[in-house]
């Protein structure tokens, strides 16, 4: 499956932006997605994960409450919803899917190109 996600920019401490991840090429029905970040000179990190119908979601301690995951499966897109944005939460974000549920980013077998967000003080 072939991720494409996009929607990232440059808000200020207390905004909102909203991260879409457009799948091709499979079944996007039959994967687990994922959002997780990555900061300069840190690890790449989970955000939050929805199972395959929409259903079930978890999310990082760091962003509950503040973001939300959800999937439209008829436009095989996922949409992260990031409210409240903080400083800390600038990163690379990227899409992930995998055929089984996970936190870990090893555990998820196709990735998207990434997108900056960038969050001002």
């Amino acid at each position: 499956v072939q991720l494409q996600a996009s929607g990232g920019g440059l808000v200020q401490a207390g905004g909102s932006l909203r991260l879409s991840c457009a799948a091709s090429g499979r079944t996007f029905s039959d994967y687990v997605m994922g959002w997780f970040r990555q900061a300069p000179g840190k690890e790449r990190e989970f955000v939050a994960t929805i199972n395959w119908s929409g259903g079930s979601t978890y999310y990082a301690s760091s962003v509950k409450g503040r973001f939300t995951i959800s999937r439209v499966n008829a436009k095989n897109t996922v949409y992260l919803q990031m409210n409240s944005l903080k400083p800390e939460d600038t990163a690379v974000y990227y899409c992930a899917a995998d055929l089984s549920y996970g936190t870990s980013w090893s555990r998820y077998a196709y990735w998207g190109q990434g997108t900056q967000v960038t969050v001002s003080s």
